[in-house]
């Protein structure tokens, strides 16, 4: 399971012009399942991400993470984050998961996020989404479980 996670001032997700999730400061996390993945690695990557220290200090150093900064969680399925792109000008999908079991990880992950932090927001599985995002910094990160 791979994640895009970045530090974001705001970020939404829209589909046909329906606002479907925001968040004001905090992390917009694309989330990329491959075949292999399981609930375990999905709760792995959650803690990972909940506790990536990757906000300012008062001294502005990265030494807080989104629970200290009670910050928001936008996430976002995207398949294409774990596309093999070693070879030739196509990307290759053959690692990741099928829609059936992506869904389901994908549902797990919002699940056990909603039980472990209070300001959580979503896009839709499989939807075709237009993502906008103010990045504080830039900071991104990919993070594997």
């Amino acid at each position: 399971m791979k994640a895009l996670i970045q530090r974001v001032r705001s970020a939404s997700v829209d589909i046909e012009d329906q606002r479907q999730g925001e968040i004001g400061p905090g992390i917009l996390l694309l989330l990329g399942v491959e075949k292999s993945d399981t609930e375990a690695s999905a709760d792995k990557l959650l803690q990972k991400v909940l506790n990536y220290r990757i906000f300012a200090d008062t001294e502005g150093k990265m030494n807080l993470n989104l629970q200290q900064r009670e910050g928001g969680l936008l996430i976002v399925s995207q398949f294409t984050l774990v596309a093999d792109t070693a070879k030739g000008l196509r990307p290759g999908f053959s690692k990741g998961a099928p829609p059936a079991q992506g869904e389901a990880l994908y549902d797990y992950f919002v699940r056990q996020a909603r039980t472990l932090h209070p300001d959580i927001a979503t896009g839709q599985f499989g939807a075709n989404m237009q993502v906008s995002l103010v990045n504080d910094g830039p900071v991104t990160f990919i993070l594997e479980s």
